[in-house]
């Protein structure tokens, strides 16, 4: 890339008098300069490591002889916090159209994408360690080895699918209305990490040290906008960790019946993640590991079952659990009760709820207006949550529809890709020796 005509930062023209006067010195000497090492002659003119310049050169050579800008990091900044704050929805769409063209896709492949898209380093175990957390996997595709989804993601997302198509009348309208609702935090000096300013004078924000306090905000939307009344907002009592620990099935369920069901329209389709809060199980409904060995054969008398009297606790609630009706969930209880259905989004997709993205707008006007205190934090959220009218819901939501539908359909694309290459390596190497490497 050709940099003739452009403006030169400091830092370049740093590096070109640094190289002249390397050369200059090198003239000088008049003495014989050998060739064979490249790098080390670069990196001792330019002043840097040659593991630096060979770095550097091994990106370009990968990128197509292209320089990659890449954003900068504080220093010391943990590799988990890289990797929390990495496109997960984007590294997916990445895998998956890799699938479906048939292209071999590596975690070194993955590194390359988000190196070259977005300026994020990271090493491959970090990598891999991530990509397993986010339901990806090695499967048989046109070649060995080759990402894909785990299995038990695409069944969860296929479940998900099909009960939002089937609350679709074949006009698009809705069988039941959708709520979705979702919780976030927002911290005290939550602002924009960079701002524009003289650059004789320097920049004027003068940002607090760390994130200070935090807020927990607990809200939902329909099509027509934020739901009337429903929003909850309380203070941290952490400032760190996840916001989700800051909740339990108390206070939870205590907003759903008090602000949420008597505020949205009768028979509701609810569509929520699967928080550790939205999953409390109730154990009224089925025997469990908690119940004592007469607890136990209450139960089994109760219901009917018979028992011995020589059997151990663990044969006892192993016959509670064989004869035991599948275990509820408390929500979904307290919903039935209003005529109102729960539906969770499968794991590792927030691309399909689409109150995360009104929770982005919120959160950017926040920063956009930070004061770095408590007051005006909370002050201005009534003006940050006005962002988000009607007409952003609904063009949202439109734009999460379109999003099911390609799911829906490559999904199909896959499995018949994947079939497909199953049948050729069967050929090819033996079905007892594919089914020994599953």
């Amino acid at each position: 890339m050709s940099i003739r005509g452009k403006r030169l930062s400091a830092e370049t023209e740093e590096l070109v008098i640094r190289l002249k006067q390397h050369h200059d010195k090198e003239r000088k000497s008049g003495k014989f300069i050998s060739t064979k090492s490249p790098a080390g002659r670069t990196a001792e003119a330019l002043g840097l490591g040659v593991a630096t310049v060979k770095r550097i050169m091994a990106r370009y050579i990968q990128n197509d002889e292209k320089i990659v800008v890449r954003t900068s990091r504080s220093p010391g900044r943990p590799l988990g916090e890289i990797i929390k704050n990495t496109p997960q929805t984007h590294v997916r769409q990445f895998i998956r159209k890799c699938n479906l063209d048939g292209q071999y896709v590596s975690i070194e492949r993955v590194r390359k994408f988000l190196d070259s898209e977005y300026g994020i380093v990271i090493p491959q175990m970090t990598l891999w360690r991530a990509l397993n957390r986010w339901g990806i996997t090695h499967g048989e595709g046109h070649r060995r080895d080759s990402l894909k989804e785990q299995e038990h993601v695409i069944l969860a997302r296929r479940r998900y699918l099909r009960e939002k198509r089937l609350n679709r009348n074949h006009d698009g309208t809705l069988i039941r209305p959708e709520v979705y609702l979702d919780e976030t935090y927002i911290n005290k000096n939550h602002s924009k990490r960079s701002t524009w300013y003289p650059k004789e004078d320097g920049p004027w924000v003068n940002k607090p040290s760390g994130v200070g306090p935090r807020l927990i905000i607990v809200h939902a939307i329909t099509n027509d906008g934020w739901v009337d009344n429903a929003q909850l907002v309380f203070e941290a009592k952490k400032r760190t960790g996840d916001y989700h620990g800051q909740m339990n099935w108390e206070n939870f369920s205590r907003w759903f019946c008090t602000q949420l069901l008597d505020n949205i329209p009768d028979r509701s389709l609810i569509i929520l993640d699967n928080a550790a809060y939205h999953n409390v199980l109730d154990n009224k409904t089925y025997p469990n590991k908690s119940y004592t060995k007469e607890k136990l054969r209450y139960w089994l008398t109760q219901n009917n079952y018979p028992w011995r009297d020589d059997m151990l606790k663990a044969e006892l609630l192993e016959l509670c659990i064989r004869h035991a009706p599948a275990p509820q969930f408390c929500l979904d209880q307290l919903a039935a009760e209003h005529d109102v259905k729960i539906l969770r989004t499968p794991p590792y997709h927030p691309e399909l709820q689409p109150i995360e993205i009104c929770w982005a707008i919120v959160k950017n006007y926040m920063a956009e207006n930070c004061d770095f205190t408590m007051k005006g934090l909370r002050d201005r959220l009534p003006e940050a949550f006005a962002t988000v009218t009607s007409d952003t819901c609904k063009k949202i939501i439109a734009g999460v529809v379109v999003e099911e539908k390609k799911y829906w359909k490559e999904d199909e694309e896959l499995d018949e890709i994947f079939l497909s290459s199953v049948g050729i390596f069967e050929e090819n190497k033996g079905v007892d020796h594919y089914l020994d490497g599953v």
